[in-house]
C-alpha cells in the first residue's frame, strides 16, 4: 500500500502544493485546513506521516502536536513553519516532532527527509511487531497442547515464572525443553534482560569453564584479550543450561557456587565478580541415576531440583498430534509459500499411531518435508516418510493397511492407548489417572469398562456407577 501522509495547514496554496508535489511522488495525500480537523482525520483512520503547520488560527500546531501522538503515538510528525526561529524549533521537537520545514522550502530536500521519515517509521512498526512476535511466541499460552499432561507442565511454568526460583526441565530429546524455558523467562520479571543459553553437551569439557565464567587476558596461550564468559552476559537475566547432565565435575562444582553465592571468577582472574541470574536447567538423563553412579554432583543436583518439570514424550501426550500437525502446517504453508488446506485422514491416522523417538521436533520436521513434496492441497499418507508407515505396520500387523483403516477405531486404540498409560504412570490409582488425563474420576471409569481396561479386579469408589456420563462431561 501507497504510504499515507496528512497535511494539516490553513494556508490553501501551500496545501495545494504541497499534495501535488507528493501525489507525483506517489504517496497517497488528503488534506485539513486546521487542526481540530487533521484530528478527526486521523481518528477516523491511520496516517504513516503528518505535515503540520505550526501557526494556525485556533489551535496551533504546537498544541495539537501531543494530541496527534495521543491517538497514534507511533505517527511521524513533521512541522512546517514560515519562521525559522530556534525557539519553534526546539519547542516542536520536545513534543515530538520528527523533523522540520521552514517555508519556502525546496522540494528535493523535503522528499529526502519525508523518505528518511517514512523509513523510520517502516523500522519501528517492524520492531514493535517482532517484540509482540516474540511475547505471543514464548507466551504460556501459547504452547501447544490440551492433553492432560501438558496441561501440567503449562501449571507448573505459570506457578514457577513469576518467582526467582532454579528450575530443572527434564525430558527426552525433541520434546522441547528449551521452549519451556524460554516460556519461564518471558513470563518472569526478567523478560525484558537477557536470556542466555548454553549447551554442555555441544562444548568441548576443556573449553566449556571458559565459556561459563570467561577468562581474563593471558589466563592461556592464546587468551590475547578478556572475554566475558556466559553467566557474566546473562546477568540480571536467565541462563539456561542445557544437557546440564553432560557437564565435567570441575564445571559442576563451579556451578554449585553460584548457585550458592552467587559469585564466580574468570578463569585467571582473582577479583570474585557478583552476579544476579535466574539459572534454568534441562537434561535428558536421569540425573538420580547419575548422582547414584558418581557422575553427577549430589548437592548440585538437589540445588538444580528445587522445582522440576517434567516434559513428556509425545507418544505420552497423542491426542495433542492433530494439533500440533496442523499448527506446523501452517507455519510450514507460511514459511515455504505452500497452500496445503488439510491433513488427510489416513496420513493423521499414521501421524498417532507412530512412536515418534525424536517427539516434538521429529513431527514439525516431517510435516514441513511433507508440505515440501506434496503435490496437491491436501497433505496425504503417501507423502510421509516411509519409515512411519513401517513402525506402525511392524508393531500392530493389524494397521498394516492403515490407508483403509476406520477412523474410530483408530481414535479407540488411541485413546485405550492413553488411559492405559496414565493408570501405569498413576500406579494403577485411578484418580491420580483421572487428574493426568484431564477428566473426571467418572468419566474415566466409564471409560475403562467400555474399553475393556483390565484393572486387576479393581472396583470403582462408591459414588461411581456403570452409568453413561453426560455428553457435556465426556467432553
Amino acid at each position: 500500500m501507497k504510504p499515507a501522509i496528512l497535511i494539516v495547514d490553513d494556508q490553501d496554496t501551500a496545501r495545494l502544493v504541497l499534495r501535488d508535489a507528493l501525489l507525483k511522488r506517489g504517496y497517497h495525500v488528503e488534506e485539513a485546513g486546521d487542526a481540530e480537523s487533521g484530528l478527526k482525520r486521523l481518528r477516523q483512520r491511520p496516517f504513516d506521516l503528518i505535515l503540520l503547520d505550526v501557526q494556525m488560527p485556533g489551535m496551533s500546531g504546537i498544541e495539537a502536536l501531543p494530541k496527534f501522538k495521543d491517538i497514534d503515538p507511533s505517527v511521524i510528525v513533521i512541522m512546517t513553519t514560515a519562521l525559522g526561529s530556534k525557539e519553534t524549533v526546539m519547542d516542536a521537537i520536545r513534543s515530538g516532532a520528527y523533523d522540520y520545514f521552514v517555508k519556502p522550502f525546496k522540494f528535493e530536500e523535503m522528499e529526502v527527509v519525508v523518505k528518511r521519515s517514512l523509513e523510520r517509521r517502516r523500522m519501528d512498526l517492524e520492531i514493535q511487531s517482532l517484540k509482540e512476535q516474540i511475547s505471543q511466541e514464548f507466551r504460556v499460552e501459547s504452547i501447544i497442547g490440551k492433553s492432560g499432561a501438558i496441561q501440567e507442565v503449562l501449571r507448573l511454568v505459570s506457578r514457577v515464572a513469576a518467582t526467582t526460583a532454579t528450575v530443572l526441565i527434564w525430558g527426552e530429546t525433541g520434546t522441547g525443553k528449551e521452549l519451556i524455558a524460554r516460556a519461564i523467562h518471558q513470563n518472569s520479571a526478567r523478560r525484558g534482560k537477557p536470556m542466555v543459553k548454553l549447551n554442555c553437551a555441544g562444548i568441548p569439557e576443556g573449553l566449556l569453564e571458559s565459556e561459563l565464567f570467561g577468562f581474563e587476558k593471558g589466563a592461556f596461550t592464546g587468551a590475547v584479550e578478556r572475554k566475558l564468559g556466559k553467566f557474566e552476559l546473562a546477568d540480571q537475566g536467565t541462563i539456561f543450561l542445557d544437557e546440564i547432565g553432560d557437564m565435567n565435575p570441575g564445571a559442576q562444582a563451579k556451578i554449585l557456587r553460584i548457585l550458592q553465592e552467587m559469585e564466580f571468577e574468570r578463569l585467571g582472574g582473582i577479583k570474585p565478580i557478583k552476579i544476579d541470574v535466574r539459572v534454568i536447567a534441562a537434561t535428558n538423563r536421569d540425573l538420580t541415576e547419575a548422582v547414584k553412579q558418581g557422575t553427577f554432583r549430589e548437592d548440585l543436583f538437589h540445588r538444580l531440583n528445587l522445582f522440576s518439570i517434567h516434559n513428556p514424550a509425545l507418544r505420552q501426550r497423542v491426542e495433542d498430534i492433530p494439533t500440533l500437525s496442523e499448527h506446523f502446517l501452517k507455519d510450514a504453508n507460511r514459511r515455504f509459500e505452500r497452500n496445503i488446506r488439510s491433513i488427510s485422514s489416513e496420513a493423521m491416522n499414521l501421524l498417532m499411531s507412530y512412536q515418534w523417538p525424536g517427539n516434538v521436533r521429529e513431527l514439525k520436521n516431517t510435516i514441513e518435508r511433507s508440505v515440501l513434496i506434496t503435490d496437491g492441497d491436501i497433505l496425504t499418507s503417501k507423502f510421509l516418510p516411509s519409515h512411519i508407515t513401517k513402525q506402525v505396520s511392524d508393531r500392530n500387523p493389524a494397521t498394516a493397511p492403515v490407508l483403509e483403516r476406520d477412523l474410530a477405531e483408530t481414535l479407540r486404540n488411541v485413546e485405550r492407548q492413553l488411559i492405559m498409560d496414565a493408570l501405569e504412570r498413576a500406579d494403577n490409582v485411578q484418580r491420580k489417572a483421572a487428574k493426568l488425563l484431564g477428566v473426571t474420576e467418572r468419566v474415566l471409569w466409564y471409560k475403562i469398562k467400555k474399553l475393556q481396561i483390565d484393572v486387576g479386579g479393581v472396583t470403582p469408589p462408591d459414588d461411581i456407577n456403570d452409568e453413561e456420563p453426560a455428553d457435556d462431561e465426556l467432553r
